[in-house]
């Protein structure tokens, strides 16, 4: 068995969680989520704290891969309405700048137009200064997909370590041209 399937799902205060044939919902202060499971696994719910096991059926190697899964994602969906998620990005490079206007973010990254990528619904952007944006959610998957796409508008660069970065990331530097004289 996985062990991390075999942890049981803590339940919070205020959040409610119902397994409806192969289908759990979360709801919470946030927002509420659903996800269909495999039938490989079977979802409890007892007390305060749901459990995610193995039924029986299917290949036993995939089940446990399942069960570890499904107890993850399950876990993101009660953490994620009743905390939420953030991510955090900054932009390096001079004169380079982000804002959040109204459903978009609008990004001045060195190309000859400026870069507007919309927000989804559910999703929050925030800009504390020109050069940082936090994102954040109830929604773990949102969250990541909308930071990755707007990192992959211009990814940082190995030679002047410039573009868009997650908070904390490090960029391993190169050194550039040489030439023997």
């Amino acid at each position: 068995m996985s062990r991390i399937g075999k942890a049981p799902i803590p339940i919070p205060a205020g959040v409610n969680v119902d397994v409806k044939g192969e289908e759990v919902s979360v709801k919470g202060p946030k927002g509420s989520l659903s996800m269909p499971f495999r039938p490989e696994v079977a979802v409890a719910v007892e007390g305060n704290e749901a459990l995610v096991t193995l039924s029986g059926t299917g290949i036993p190697r995939e089940a446990r891969a399942y069960h570890g899964l499904t107890r993850a994602l399950i876990n993101n969906m009660v953490v994620g309405v009743s905390t939420g998620f953030s991510k955090k990005l900054e932009i390096h490079g001079v004169g380079w700048n982000c804002k959040a206007q109204g459903k978009n973010i609008v990004l001045n990254i060195g190309f000859c137009h400026q870069v507007e990528i919309p927000i989804p619904e559910g999703l929050e952007v925030d800009c504390p200064n020109a050069t940082s944006m936090t994102i954040s959610g109830f929604d773990r998957q949102q969250v990541g997909q909308l930071a990755a796409v707007v990192r992959a508008v211009r990814p940082p660069e190995p030679y002047k370590g410039k573009g868009i970065r997650y908070s904390g990331e490090y960029v391993r530097r190169k050194a550039g041209k040489s030439f023997g004289s």
